[in-house]
């Protein structure tokens, strides 16, 4: 309904992280090639979601901010997410969310370890 995709949501959940990610930053940690954040970061700057600045740690660089726009955007986005994450863990009880999300993560990121 909000026309993200899960990429697209997730560079846009960086950018309104606070971390003011650069572009390389992004594309080291969702595993993606720079071309492909250049384009996530371009249908994003086209929907006024974010806006590139230049990065004060590295002139050559750009820090992927979100736009008042983005910031709503990402808020209704990280609802869906939440609710979906609700219907298809109903069953489980917290205690055991937390188990499987630790556990998933383990599984993500068992090659940085």
């Amino acid at each position: 309904a909000l026309d993200l995709k899960v990429r697209s949501y997730s560079v846009l959940s960086l950018a309104c992280s606070g971390l003011n990610p650069s572009q390389r930053e992004l594309a080291e940690f969702l595993f993606l090639d720079p071309s492909q954040i250049v384009a996530l970061v371009d249908q994003l700057e086209k929907r006024g979601a974010v806006k590139r600045k230049a990065d004060p740690r590295d002139r050559r660089s750009n820090i992927i901010t979100p736009t008042a726009a983005g910031k709503r955007l990402y808020a209704q986005a990280a609802a869906v997410v939440q609710g979906a994450g609700e219907a298809s863990l109903g069953a489980l009880s917290p205690a055991e969310r937390n188990q499987l999300r630790d556990l998933l993560r383990r599984v993500a990121f068992a090659d940085q370890a």
